[in-house]
């Protein structure tokens, strides 16, 4: 039996290559899970340019062009960050979508304002940015594939949402 997170970067891949769109990808809390996930199905590379894993806030703001002023007054784990990463990806690398994910995959790390397994994923491009919270109940393992999942989902609902059809 197939990854279900594989057979997901599949469906994408489809829908993306099919209407010649290029995908890439921040990540800050899944270490880069959500481009190995797409690298997983053959041919990726027809779509995906590549991605930026940002784990520390300096990274995010000379790789992706993430502002101080937001790091400072949201936090590195907040909706306006996830967004502010997945504009930056997708200008940097000239693609049509961007996906951002920052959160905390635990053990520790977390607080009573931004418990562990708290995630913010992003997506830019294809109309207006688009940012959804969640938070995983999971180890850190499941938190990082949930995060994933959730990141290739949003691609693939705003690739639907492009295209007119359902995800």
């Amino acid at each position: 039996m197939g990854d279900p997170l594989v057979d997901l970067a599949g469906r994408l891949q489809a829908r993306c290559v099919a209407q010649g769109l290029t995908v890439a990808t921040a990540e800050s809390c899944t270490g880069g899970l959500v481009a190995h996930i797409l690298t997983e199905v053959p041919g990726s590379s027809a779509y995906l340019l590549g991605g930026v894993v940002s784990y520390s806030d300096a990274v995010k703001r000379q790789e992706l062009g993430v502002p101080e002023s937001l790091l400072a007054s949201h936090g590195a784990v907040s909706a306006q960050v996830a967004i502010a990463m997945a504009e930056g990806v997708r200008a940097r690398l000239s693609t049509d979508l961007g996906v951002g994910v920052t959160g905390i995959a635990g053990p520790d790390g977390g607080s009573d304002a931004k418990p562990v397994g708290l995630v913010y994923v992003a997506v830019a491009g294809l109309g207006p940015a688009e940012v959804r919270r969640y938070v995983w109940p999971g180890d850190r393992s499941e938190n990082k594939r949930s995060s994933a999942g959730a990141a290739i989902e949003l691609l693939l609902a705003r690739v639907a949402a492009a295209e007119g059809t359902p995800a």
